[in-house]
């Protein structure tokens, strides 16, 4: 009797399991694709420009960078990608939305800091990082989606490299 209780409450959740590892993530660049050399680029280029002041409006190194300047500047000087301007037209654009385990290098993150609306992007390079122009009077800085706030504030990913 308890056996047959114990097989009658295990079915399901056996069924359950089975069909949440059935459905995979979105497909990442394979190696030697032409987009996994430029989520590569993407990358590179992001980090390199950690230390570069922050500037509302900004958009290019010697002017410094705010979050949305930041992005299009960098899909545009390596893989001549022109995004939208602003994050709000960025968090509308095509791509395949991916919650924070399914990221990779080259990813756009969207946060909402105020509450309201998506706020913030930033790039993903991986290991939980993503590099993002923060606030006046700061500077382009690698941060931690393992942070508090920007857990707390992440709302999705974006994949725009296919």
């Amino acid at each position: 009797m308890y056996r047959r209780r114990v097989i009658y409450f295990l079915i399901p959740l056996v069924t359950m399991v089975l069909a949440a590892c059935a459905s995979a993530p979105p497909p990442r660049p394979e190696a030697g694709s032409v987009q996994a050399i430029a989520a590569n680029a993407v990358l590179f280029r992001s980090i390199s420009l950690v230390g570069t002041p922050y500037r509302w409006g900004g958009n290019t190194p010697h002017s410094g960078f705010d979050c949305s300047g930041l992005v299009d500047y960098v899909f545009r000087s390596v893989a001549g990608i022109k995004l939208p301007r602003t994050t709000a037209e960025m968090s509308h654009m095509q791509g395949t939305h991916l919650r924070r385990h399914e990221l990779a290098p080259g990813d756009l993150v969207f946060f909402d800091t105020l509450g309201a609306y998506v706020s913030h992007v930033a790039i993903y390079v991986g290991k939980n990082r993503f590099v993002h122009a923060p606030n006046s009077g700061g500077r382009v800085r690698l941060d931690t989606l393992n942070n508090p706030y920007w857990r707390k504030h992440f709302a999705y990913g974006l994949r725009i490299l296919r």
